[in-house]
């Protein structure tokens, strides 16, 4: 028992003392501190227990179960944080759950101190509090596997507590830290192996976490949200590949803000920056789900939409310059248009991007001089054909 308990300890401070080393680095981050504050907790309680030698007297079981309750809340919550699945609402009932366990366990232990219904609701307790990361965790297989797999160590637990809770009220099987009937070295292993599992998970999902910001940072832009420009042409050169194989169509569209040099000038880049982001949402309320978004380069941005012809991606850029047009940036006395270029081709083994923008580019300046706030289309023989406004009618 002693050798699991100083295992279990050590364990835990091996953890805290690596989350304490990256916490250095991160100290506004809530995250951290609640999970090392529950790995604190938890090394106390095994502590506690070692120091008093296993007694079952009140103060080790209070001591003990007050220490776990509190430290199981806070790692619960930094599991759910770190995921961003847990609101600062969700975070008051966690609180307030575990006020109220530790309220209800010390009435059976000072009223009654019936062993069984401490067991229970103590296993009854902590179930209550790992059912929404189990559930949440479960749900999130599309979007990471570890937390996939982490959810369904919860649940194991989850269901586990439950079988404990009903051992003792109804068959009198205590499966208990403080008693050496075979059961106790299951629970502690079972605390072992759960510690070593939920600590791994824990810094794997910060890895995770790590890995998507730098990925964003690596293919987004940072202002409007929108793809870089080294992304997008990665993502639309896969699509040429993809689309010539098909021989199916495929449309760029390239636009930018009329006269965003005068909003800088006038109103200062700060004002043109809530443009830029304003654009951006307008503009990603009409992509499709397949569409490509990209900021490429100061006011201009690039929209690639697979699958659509002539006829259609003609409608589709009249909708995108109608939505910007009488725009008022939220909070600014100030409206924009913009202006847009389009080219819809079936791409073949020889299409090369560069060759796509520069003719699309020129049909976005020819939208220029044919005085702004319009669309007009380019050909991939490099010739102007016609407007926007002209396929229309």
């Amino acid at each position: 028992m002693k050798t699991i308990l100083v295992t279990l300890v050590i364990g835990h401070l091996f953890t805290a003392v690596f989350i304490i080393a990256y916490w250095r680095q991160h100290k506004n981050e809530s995250t951290i501190r609640y999970f090392l504050y529950g790995k604190c907790l938890q090394a106390a309680a095994w502590v506690i227990l070692i120091l008093r030698g296993g007694l079952m007297d009140p103060l080790t079981i209070s001591l003990v179960n007050s220490s776990l309750f509190i430290g199981y809340t806070f790692e619960t919550i930094a599991v759910l944080k770190i995921q961003n699945i847990l609101s600062k609402l969700g975070r008051n009932v966690y609180i307030a759950l575990t006020l109220f366990n530790i309220a209800g366990f010390h009435s059976i232990l000072f009223f009654d101190n019936d062993e069984k219904f401490r067991i229970s609701f103590t296993s009854i307790a902590i179930a209550a509090g790992l059912f929404l990361p189990a559930y949440k965790m479960i749900q999130r297989r599309a979007e990471s596997m570890v937390s996939y797999v982490l959810g369904y160590l919860y649940l194991t637990i989850l269901v586990f507590l439950l079988i404990r809770a009903f051992s003792a009220v109804f068959f009198d099987t205590l499966i208990s830290f403080y008693h050496l009937n075979g059961n106790q070295s299951m629970v502690l292993l079972g605390q072992y192996f759960v510690m070593i599992a939920g600590n791994t998970g824990f810094i794997l999902l910060m890895k995770e976490q790590t890995d998507q910001a730098l990925l964003r940072m690596a293919n987004y832009d940072d202002l409007t949200g929108a793809l870089n420009r080294r992304s997008f042409i990665t993502r639309t050169n896969q699509y040429l590949t993809a689309y010539a194989k098909m021989q199916k169509p495929i449309t760029l569209l390239l636009f930018d803000i009329d006269n965003f040099k005068s909003i800088n000038d006038t109103f200062g880049h700060d004002t043109g920056d809530q443009v830029l982001v304003d654009l951006t949402t307008r503009m990603k309320g009409q992509l499709g789900a397949d569409d490509l978004f990209a900021r490429y380069g100061g006011d201009e941005f690039a929209i690639v939409v697979p699958g659509m012809d002539e006829r259609d991606s003609s409608l589709y850029a009249e909708k995108l310059r109608q939505a910007a047009e009488g725009a008022q940036v939220p909070e600014l006395q100030l409206s924009y248009t913009i202006s847009l270029g389009v080219l819809t081709i079936i791409p073949d083994e020889g299409t090369h991007l560069e060759e796509l923008y520069s003719t699309c580019d020129k049909a976005l300046y020819q939208a220029k001089r044919n005085g702004r706030n319009g669309v007009f289309r380019g050909s991939v023989d490099n010739h102007l054909v016609h407007s926007q406004k002209n396929l229309c009618e």
